[in-house]
């Protein structure tokens, strides 16, 4: 790694098998139920499509550059098109970790600025999903309304 350069990493270990947690990420109509509010289309290789987040006005686009089914999903996005790799790795339990690393920026005020905001944005990605997954709970649904003037 450039030590110019920042790079998130966040990881969890889900109670569940590999292709599980893959389907819960690459259909919309599941990730709706944790983490976005809607998807216009499924994590295909080579798709672009856009996600809306309940708590921001804007739709985010993501271009999606790799999938390998029950293993990796990578895309881009952002106005500065980063790179975001999840990575499943099965465990001999039937449980499987989730890595998510993100990458990457400046090693400068903005640079640590998105570095926080958005580690903290997987860090809650993954706990959404190993909530829905596990116990079928919506972590996410009312979490940020303070943040756009909801409640």
């Amino acid at each position: 790694m450039n030590p110019g350069l920042l790079e998130i990493k966040a990881a969890l270990q889900i109670s569940k098998p590999a292709r599980e947690i893959f389907e819960a990420i690459a259909d919309p109509s599941t990730m709706s139920n944790y983490f976005i509010a809607k998807g216009s289309g499924r994590l295909e290789e080579g798709k672009q499509i856009m996600w809306k987040f309940p708590e921001f006005e804007p739709e985010f686009p993501i271009q999606v550059k790799k999938i390998e089914a029950g293993r990796l999903i990578s895309f881009t996005w952002d106005t500065d098109n980063l790179l975001v790799e999840i990575t499943l790795s099965p465990r001999n339990n039937g449980s499987t970790v989730v890595t998510v690393t993100e990458k990457a920026r400046e090693n400068n005020e903005a640079g640590i600025k998105w570095l926080k905001s958005n580690t903290e944005g997987w860090a809650n990605f993954l706990a959404c999903l190993k909530a829905f997954l596990e116990y079928g709970i919506n972590l996410r649904k009312g979490a940020f309304d303070f943040m756009n003037d909801k409640a």
